[in-house]
């Protein structure tokens, strides 16, 4: 089972979605946060479970999708992986942001 490190966009993105949902509906805020720490949970028992992001072509940067959310992470090593951005897919994926 490898670490999930969340960076610090990465949390800041997850209290942005969190609040954003939470305007409309605390129950669905929470639920949908507890989703995305699903998908987390499931990374660090599969490290490789995630797409290679095709923007950046490049093997150790993957993604899985959580709803309508894209979690980009990066392999650090086999028992480590850096969650970087927590983005809604109708959102700009900046690759520098990631390099």
């Amino acid at each position: 089972m490898a670490e999930i490190i969340l960076s610090y966009q990465a949390k800041t993105d997850l209290d942005n979605i969190y609040e954003y949902i939470f305007q409309d509906s605390p129950l669905y805020a929470q639920r949908q946060v507890e989703k995305i720490f699903n998908r987390l949970n499931r990374i660090s028992n599969s490290i490789q479970t995630g797409r290679i992001i095709p923007e950046l072509n490049i093997e150790s940067i993957r993604e899985v999708f959580e709803g309508n959310y894209r979690i980009i992470y990066r392999i650090i090593s086999t028992n480590k992986v850096e969650v970087v951005p927590i983005l809604h897919t109708a959102r700009f994926f900046d690759k520098d942001s990631i390099l």
